[in-house]
């Protein structure tokens, strides 16, 4: 599979920059990666925007069905769905008012990295959020 990543300083920029992150499968319990990957980007500042139609709030936010039903621009997509719902989630984005499009660590999709690079968005995958915030802080 061919994905090619934004450059370590490309993300300091995107994470710098950002300030809301939709996340979708953002779990309501805080044993899952989901929920303790999206505290942290909470506490950090970032606004997070739960998308999951099982649950009706976590981290003191309501949560939405989908990604159509968030109002506004979004800055990041934030995947936690397993690799073969990935171009379904894409297909989404495409519709809504979003930039990056960003798959969680071990998630990778082919397909929806070629639909959303030839629309010309900018994709990340296989990569998470948490971690490369950290990583790049002193960048930003």
């Amino acid at each position: 599979m061919t994905i090619d990543n934004p450059s370590r300083e490309e993300i300091a920029v995107i994470l710098k920059n950002a300030k809301r992150i939709a996340v979708v499968g953002l779990s309501n319990n805080p044993e899952r990666t989901s929920y303790q990957v999206s505290a942290v980007m909470q506490k950090a500042g970032y606004e997070i925007i739960p998308v999951n139609p099982t649950i009706d709030e976590v981290l003191g936010v309501k949560a939405v069905a989908s990604l159509k039903d968030i109002k506004g621009h979004v800055d990041i997509v934030n995947v936690f769905r397993r690799s073969e719902q990935l171009f379904d989630v894409a297909k989404e984005f495409d519709e809504i008012d979003a930039d990056i499009y960003w798959a969680q660590l071990g998630l990778a999709n082919e397909e929806a990295y070629k639909f959303l690079k030839e629309k010309g968005y900018t994709v990340i995958m296989d990569r998470c959020i948490k971690v490369e915030h950290a990583l790049t802080r002193h960048l930003q």
